[in-house]
């Protein structure tokens, strides 16, 4: 057995054109030693354990060959990390009931996960996951054929293979050194890390209910989307009353609310609020001299995703005070790095069950800035499909210590929501009648695209944030007036007058 430790540099000062490069270019940082710790093999330094792997090409693109002679990068393959099969399962996860009232009406297809599962030439196996309709990219019928007879430990870092099979080979190959994920991906840095609940936007009362659950259950924490189909000040209003002042909130815009002179005033009084805790993406990302005057309006932090604006512009510029990382094994440990050498703190955003909730606390164990509450979902569901549920106290979640990603899939529960993989992302019928306190009416369809209502709050085209509003999923009760409302939302939002 081989175990492999990978030890991060510490952050530190650098000059703006080394942070400019960095930023632009995204390289790992990593020193690294290897190491044996299992008592019936020799210890094995850094070169054998490149030689033996075969991972020389993949380290070298991450530098971690720098220093190295030339001649330690010839490799000489260790068929144990061989992949010899790949094996891919859809799942149908219910939702919770406050979840599947929000989730239904624009993004029911989040229900559907691929747990992705890897075996290598020693018998180890791992196990991944990916949510194949909201994901960085899904590991598809290529990824695996590409895969299949190589070495796990030189295409792990490797992005493009999707979510469900990179989470697996790291899976397998932590199974097989004796290591949790997170000594593949750095240097451990703290033994909790803190994860927020989530939920997409809803009515006033079913946040509050949702809120007080999460209190409930340890978690410190709550992301949720502010829209203006939803009345946002009573949103707040009825959480206040739910939970006590300790408790943070996290209001994802969208860029809702359009332009920072309109949203100004709103997240003013929003931020009256001791919950209120972040603001994400309150307007278009791009728009630099509006979110410098949002930061400047509130006491309340900005948070935007990172990548837009270009990282050197919204450091430069200082348009937020953090950012939202997600994406796979290799992206998020370069943002992370940039991250935290410009001091900036930011929460991991990747989502899907307890599996991939679970993956991501292995980042947060090594990611010296991922100090904001992460973001994972797995709160949605009925089943996070794991033996153990993940666990949260006063906002913290311990990091697994035990080999690989450190937790077991509940494999009757797998068999249990298991369904045959859809061709392509389902699309049921749905009309959503927002109402407004002076009897206007508004119905929008989906049209076939992900965040079709979302779309229509971003280009302006339904009435600006009000008190009052709310919004529901119009059921199909076979009326001719339903399908007649359907058809004509379908084209484009419907506005009936008071």
């Amino acid at each position: 057995m081989i175990t492999l430790v990978v030890s991060v540099a510490e952050p530190r000062t650098i000059s703006q054109d080394n942070l400019n490069r960095l930023a632009l270019r995204e390289p790992f940082m990593f020193s690294h030693q290897t190491t044996s710790q299992h008592s019936s093999n020799p210890r094995i330094d850094r070169r054998q354990f490149l030689s033996r792997t075969g991972a020389t090409a993949a380290y070298a693109g991450i530098g971690l060959l720098d220093g190295l002679p030339k001649a330690a990068a010839a490799p000489k393959p260790n068929r144990a990390f061989e992949i010899t099969s790949i094996d891919r399962v859809t799942v149908k996860v219910p939702f919770r009931e406050i979840p599947h009232r929000a989730m239904s009406r624009e993004i029911p297809h989040w229900m559907y996960s691929e747990i992705c599962s890897v075996k290598l030439k020693s018998g180890h196996v791992g196990h991944g996951e990916t949510m194949l309709y909201y994901t960085y990219g899904a590991t598809e019928d290529a990824h695996v054929a590409r895969a299949i007879g190589k070495n796990a430990v030189e295409i792990m870092w490797d992005d493009e293979l999707g979510a469900g099979l990179q989470m697996a080979l790291f899976d397998a190959v932590g199974e097989a050194c004796d290591v949790p994920v997170h000594a593949l991906l750095g240097t451990q840095l703290t033994n909790e890390t803190p994860l927020a609940w989530w939920n997409i936007d809803t009515s006033p009362r079913d946040m509050a209910a949702e809120c007080a659950e999460a209190y409930r259950q340890g978690y410190r924490a709550y992301k949720t989307k502010g829209r203006p189909w939803f009345d946002v000040w009573a949103m707040c209003e009825e959480t206040a009353k739910a939970v006590p002042d300790d408790f943070h909130i996290a209001l994802d815009f969208n860029d809702t609310l359009l332009t920072a002179e309109r949203g100004i005033p709103i997240l003013k009084e929003l931020a009256e609020f001791q919950q209120m805790t972040f603001w994400e993406t309150p307007i278009f990302q791009d728009d630099i001299a509006g979110n410098q005057a949002i930061r400047k309006a509130t006491r309340v932090p900005v948070a935007m995703h990172y990548g837009n604006p270009d990282p050197i512009v919204a450091l430069k510029n200082e348009v937020c005070d953090g950012f939202v990382i997600g994406g796979g094994a290799s992206r998020v440990r370069n943002r992370g790095t940039v991250s935290a050498m410009a001091d900036k703190p930011f929460w991991l955003q990747i989502v899907g069950t307890g599996i991939t909730a679970t993956w991501s606390k292995h980042f947060g164990a090594v990611l010296s800035h991922a100090k904001w509450p992460a973001v994972n979902c797995h709160q949605l569901y009925q089943h996070q499909l794991l033996i153990e549920p993940i666990k949260v106290d006063v906002g913290m979640s311990e990091i697994p210590t035990g080999p690989g990603l450190g937790c077991e899939i509940d494999w009757d529960a797998v068999e249990k929501y298991k369904v045959r993989k859809p061709a392509r992302r389902p699309e049921p019928p749905r009309l959503i009648e927002t109402t407004w306190l002076d009897g206007r009416k508004m119905y929008i369809a989906n049209n076939g695209k992900v965040n079709f209502m979302l779309k229509i709050g971003q280009e302006g085209r339904m009435p600006y944030f009000e008190r009052g509003v709310d919004t529901k999923l119009l059921p199909d009760d076979g009326s001719t007036r339903w399908k007649e409302l359907y058809a004509s939302a379908r084209k484009g939002p419907v506005l009936i007058p008071a």
